[in-house]
C-alpha cells in the first residue's frame, strides 16, 4: 500500500499489473568487509552499509536483467552493515538492493523497498541510465509529492550491478610516473575523442577501447603530451529533463555509481575494457587522469530521482537542511554527499583506493573540491575529515591529486587554499592571459604573475609552481577557437533561452561575431591563438591543453556544452581540421618546453638577485632597458621583454638543454619594436623559435639577433626566442 505522510492527500496509484515477488532464499551471515558484492570461489559475499533499515535484501535477476529470479534477505548485521554470503554465485551475476527501513522525508529517511537500487560499491552496470519516471520514489504529478511513497515496483526497468571478476592480466604494467612539472595535460571526452575518428572500427568509436586504439593513440604521441585527463567516466544518469529534451549529460557530471566504468563506453560490455585502455596507455608513456564527481550525486534535490543513496541511507550519504527534508546544495545540482560523514568518507575513499589499485589510474581531478573539504559544520578546512584522510593515505598520496578549487557555497572560492601535496586549476591564470591578450589596460603585471607560477597564489602555502594547473580554455567554457570568434555565449540548442552558461567570458570575437569570410579577422584570430597557446607553454606550472584546441575545434559559441552529445562536441576529424597548421604548433610548443628546463623548472622565477648579481627573470621595456616601477603600474604599457636565465636550472635537470630564453609580448594594437636586452651573462645572440605572426621555426635561423639588436613586433604577437647552451 501507499504510505503517506499525516495530513497528506491520498496519492493516486498508477496501474500496474500484479508482480510476485521473488522466492526467498536463506544464506550464510558472511563478513562485513569488504563493503559490496565480493567473489569468492565458491559464491559472493554481499555487504551493504545501511545504519536504520529494518531488513535488506538482494534481489537477483536473469541473464536479461528484466525478470526478478529470487531475493536474499542479508542475515548478519555487524554495527550498520548488513552481509551475508551467497553460494553458487559467479561472475556476471545481476542484482540489486531492496531497503527496508522508515519513509519519513520530514525526517530525512526515504528507504522504498518498492524501488531497486544500486549498490553504492557496485563495480560495474548492465546498462547505461537514461532519466525515466520509474526512477523516482514518490508519485510524480502530486502536490507534497516527495512526502508519499509511491508503490510501484520498478525492477524490470531498472539498471543491474553487476558481480565482478576481479582477476585482469596487467602483464607487470607500471605507469609512467612522470613528476608532476614535467607533465603536459590533455583534457578529453571519451566518447567525443573518436566517435568520429578516421581509421578506428565503428564498434570502437566513442569508447574505453577506441582511445587505446591506434589512430588515437598516434594523434596523442605526435602531440607529444604526457597524460589524458578524462571527464567524468564513473557511471552516470541523464536527467529526465535532457531526455525529454531529445538531450544527454554528454559529460557526465552526475554520477550514479562510483566504481563502475560508464557502460556507454564500453564496446562489448565488458569492465574490464576499462584497464585495457589504461594498460595500453601506459605502454605508450601517457598517464591517466580521471575527472571525479564526490561532491554530488545524480539523484538530485527532494524531488529528484531515488537510484541508491537516498533509499539506503539518506542522512548519511548526504548534507541536509535543518528541517532534514531538503539538502544542502553547495554544487548547483540539488544535493552535496557529506565527506564529514564515515560512510561517505570510506566510500570516498575505498573508491579512489580501486581506481588507483585495481584500474591503475595515475591521478585524478575533483570536480567542485571546496564541497568534499567541508567539515561537519559546512565550513571550507583544510584539516578536516577529506583533507586528512587523503594526506594519510599510503595508496592515494602517491598519485596525482589535482583540485578545481571552488563550489557554490559560502567561502566557496579557494585557489590557492589547499594543502601541500595537491595542484590546483588556476582559475586566476586563465583571467590574467585572457585579459592580457585582448588587450585590458592595467593588466601586464597580472600577466607577468601567471607567468612566473603565480607565486601570489601558492607561495604562502609553502608550495611550488607545480601546484598551479594552467589552463587557458578547459571544457567547461568556450574552446579556443570560439574565445578568439565569440563575444557572447550562444547556448541557445541548450534548451534554456541561453539562460545557462557563463556571461562573463573574458573573450574577444576579434571583429565580427561568429564565422567570417574576412581575411584580416582569421589571420587575426589565428595569431591570438597563437598567443595563448605559446603563453600557456612557456609558463612556469603544469600546462592543460583543452582536446580539440590544437586543431581548432568550435563549439559554434556554445559555453556550455554539457548536454550536446552530438557534432557539437564530437571532434571535427576532416581534412581541413586534421590539416589545420595549428597541429603542427602546437606540437612544437610541446617539443620546445621538453627541450627547455627553464621553462618548467619547480622554481618561482622571483627576479631576486642572487650573490653574483644574477636573475633568475629580468623584466625590459622596448627599449631594452629594465623595467620600471612606473612603467609596470602604467595601464597603457602592454610591451614587454623578459629573459629566463637557465644558469637557475640546476644541471642535474637541465640536461643538454641548459638554454636562457628571451619572451617578447605585444597586446598593443600597433607594431612595436624592441631592442633586445643586453643582459649580463647573455653575450651571445638570440635565435629565434616562435614568431606567433609567423609560427614555429623548427630549424633557427641563424645568424640570429645580437643583443641590442632590434626585433619588431607585429601587433598583438609574441616571440620566443633561445641562446646556446650554457656552462
Amino acid at each position: 500500500m501507499t504510505v503517506r505522510a499525516a495530513g497528506q492527500p491520498r496519492a493516486r496509484r498508477t496501474a500496474l499489473v500484479p508482480r510476485q515477488p521473488a522466492p526467498a532464499t536463506a544464506c550464510a551471515p558472511g563478513k562485513p568487509w569488504p563493503l559490496g558484492a565480493t567473489l569468492r570461489p565458491d559464491g559472493v559475499n554481499f555487504a551493504v552499509f545501511a545504519s536504520a533499515a529494518a531488513k535488506v535484501e538482494v534481489c537477483l535477476f536473469d541473464a536479461t536483467g528484466s525478470r526478478e529470479e529470487r531475493r536474499v534477505a542479508l542475515p548478519g548485521r555487524t554495527d550498520d552493515i548488513w552481509h551475508g554470503f551467497v553460494p553458487g554465485l559467479a561472475a556476471g551475476t545481476r542484482y540489486g538492493l531492496r531497503v527496508h527501513g522508515p519513509y519519513e522525508p520530514g525526517n530525512g529517511w526515504r528507504c522504498n523497498p518498492h524501488k531497486l537500487l544500486l549498490d553504492p560499491y557496485a563495480r560495474a552496470l548492465d546498462r547505461p541510465l537514461r532519466g525515466a519516471s520509474w526512477q523516482y520514489a514518490y508519485p510524480l504529478g502530486q502536490e507534497q509529492r516527495d512526502l508519499l511513497m509511491d508503490t510501484t515496483d520498478n525492477a524490470a526497468q531498472a539498471a543491474k550491478c553487476l558481480v565482478v571478476d576481479p582477476r585482469f592480466d596487467w602483464e607487470g604494467d607500471r605507469g609512467p610516473d612522470i613528476p608532476m612539472e614535467h607533465s603536459v595535460i590533455y583534457e578529453v571526452h571519451v566518447r567525443g575523442f573518436t566517435r568520429r575518428m578516421p581509421g578506428v572500427p565503428e564498434p570502437l568509436r566513442g569508447t574505453f577501447l577506441g582511445l587505446a586504439s591506434e589512430p588515437a593513440l598516434a594523434h596523442l604521441r605526435n602531440l607529444g603530451v604526457t597524460a589524458v585527463q578524462l571527464l567524468p567516466v564513473q557511471a552516470f544518469n541523464d536527467e529526465r529533463r535532457l531526455v525529454d529534451l531529445g538531450l544527454a549529460n554528454y559529460w557526465g557530471y552526475n554520477t550514479a555509481a562510483f566504481f563502475a566504468p560508464e557502460p556507454r563506453y564500453l564496446a562489448a560490455g565488458d569492465p574490464n575494457e576499462f584497464r585495457q585502455m589504461v594498460k595500453t596507455l601506459h605502454a605508450h608513456g601517457l598517464e591517466v587522469i580521471l575527472d571525479v564527481v564526490y561532491n554530488h550525486s545524480c539523484e538530485g534535490n527532494h524531488l529528484g530521482p531515488t537510484l541508491s543513496f537516498k533509499g539506503i541511507d539518506n542522512p548519511a550519504y548526504y548534507r541536509l537542511t535543518e528541517d532534514q527534508r531538503h539538502y544542502l546544495d553547495f554544487t548547483g545540482t540539488g544535493n552535496t554527499l557529506d565527506t564529514s560523514h564515515p560512510a561517505m568518507l570510506r566510500l570516498v575513499m575505498d573508491s579512489l583506493r580501486h581506481w588507483v589499485e585495481e584500474m591503475h589510474v595515475d591521478g585524478f581531478r575533483f570536480d567542485l573540491a571546496p564541497a568534499l573539504a567541508r567539515n561537519g559544520h559546512g565550513g571550507f578546512d583544510p584539516r578536516g575529515p577529506f583533507l586528512s584522510a587523503m594526506a594519510q593515505d599510503p595508496v592515494l598520496r602517491r598519485v596525482k591529486l589535482i583540485a578545481e578549487p571552488w563550489d557554490l557555497g559560502d567561502h566557496g572560492y579557494q585557489v590557492g587554499g589547499f594543502p601541500a601535496g595537491w595542484s590546483e586549476w588556476n582559475g586566476p591564470y586563465r583571467d590574467r592571459v585572457r585579459d592580457y591578450w585582448r588587450g585590458v589596460e592595467g593588466s601586464l603585471g597580472d600577466l607577468a604573475a601567471a607567468l612566473c607560477g603565480s607565486a601570489d597564489l601558492y607561495g604562502p602555502s609553502r608550495r611550488s609552481p607545480r601546484a598551479s594547473v594552467n589552463l587557458v580554455t578547459v571544457h567547461d567554457g568556450f574552446t579556443l577557437q570560439d574565445l578568439v570568434s565569440y563575444n557572447d555565449k550562444h547556448n541557445e540548442a541548450n534548451g534554456e533561452g541561453n539562460r545557462d552558461g557563463e556571461s562573463h567570458n573574458r573573450s574577444w570575437n576579434c571583429g565580427v561575431e561568429g564565422p567570417t569570410d574576412d581575411p584580416a579577422i582569421l589571420a587575426f584570430r589565428e595569431r591570438q591563438k597563437r598567443n595563448f597557446l605559446t603563453t600557456l607553454f612557456c609558463s612556469r606550472g603544469v600546462p592543460l591543453l583543452l582536446g580539440g584546441d590544437e586543431m581548432g575545434r568550435t563549439q559554434g559559441g556554445n559555453n556550455n556544452a554539457y548536454c550536446q552529445d552530438n557534432a557539437t562536441s564530437w571532434f571535427d576529424w576532416s581534412p581541413a581540421r586534421r590539416g589545420d597548421p595549428l597541429l603542427p604548433f602546437t606540437q612544437s610548443l610541446v617539443r620546445l618546453r621538453r627541450e627547455l628546463p627553464v621553462l618548467r623548472h619547480d622554481a618561482w622565477l622571483t627576479g631576486t638577485p642572487d650573490a653574483d648579481g644574477r636573475r633568475d627573470i629580468t623584466w625590459y621595456s622596448v627599449w631594452g632597458l629594465e623595467m620600471t616601477a612606473e612603467e609596470w603600474t602604467n595601464p597603457a604599457v602592454r610591451c614587454v621583454a623578459a629573459v629566463l636565465d637557465a644558469r637557475f636550472v640546476p644541471a642535474a635537470a637541465a640536461g643538454q638543454g641548459r638554454r636562457s630564453v628571451l619572451l617578447v609580448f605585444n597586446a598593443t594594437g600597433e607594431d612595436a619594436t624592441f631592442t633586445l636586452p643586453v643582459a649580463a651573462g647573455h653575450p651571445g645572440e638570440w635565435l629565434l623559435r616562435i614568431a606567433t605572426d609567423q609560427g614555429s621555426i623548427e630549424e633557427p635561423r641563424s645568424p640570429g639577433y645580437a643583443p641590442g639588436a632590434r626585433l619588431r613586433l607585429p601587433p598583438h604577437s609574441m616571440a620566443l626566442l633561445t641562446q646556446q647552451p650554457q656552462e
